[in-house]
């Protein structure tokens, strides 16, 4: 039996502009979004850690489509699960194939409302990679080393 290929992309991040909302003629909606993701890296020349932003477009279909353009504006976080699809075309103007690699969603998560982006200055996205290395520094130990040493002070 042949292996299955997995084919899957979970983001998190803020749309870089408002819902783009477009009805087909067969009366199916498609609601294209725009995400800013943030990656933290280590700049070479500064040492410094900085967020670099990664932008994706989303297609999402039907239904929950809609409800991303009636729901979502510019600025807004979400959670996006979904998958990746390749698409060629050739440029009209120009004659040359162009191509890119969009993110067809199944499920699209907001995570907060309006009404909590007034007056707390929004959304703050957190990076993948600590601002502080000393988050990954040891858990000190108990004093006395704490840990059980008879199975009968085992609870279970």
């Amino acid at each position: 039996m042949a292996a299955s290929n997995i084919n899957r992309v979970v983001l998190t991040g803020n749309l870089t502009a408002d819902p783009d909302l477009r009805t087909l003629n067969s009366g199916m909606a498609v609601c294209k979004l725009r995400i800013a993701v943030n990656t933290r890296r280590k700049d070479g020349a500064s040492g410094e850690w900085v967020d670099k932003p990664n932008y994706f477009d989303v297609t999402v279909w039907g239904g929950q489509g809609e409800n991303c353009a009636k729901f979502l504006s510019k600025g807004r976080p979400v959670a996006v699960d979904g998958r990746l699809e390749w698409r060629e075309w050739e440029d009209k103007e120009t004659g040359k194939k162009r191509q890119s690699v969009d993110i067809i969603a199944d499920t699209v998560q907001f995570l907060s409302s309006p009404r909590d982006d007034q007056g707390s200055g929004g959304f703050t996205p957190r990076s993948d990679v600590p601002a502080d290395m000393g988050d990954f520094a040891p858990a000190p130990t108990p004093v006395g080393g704490g840990a059980p040493t008879a199975d009968d002070d085992i609870p279970f």
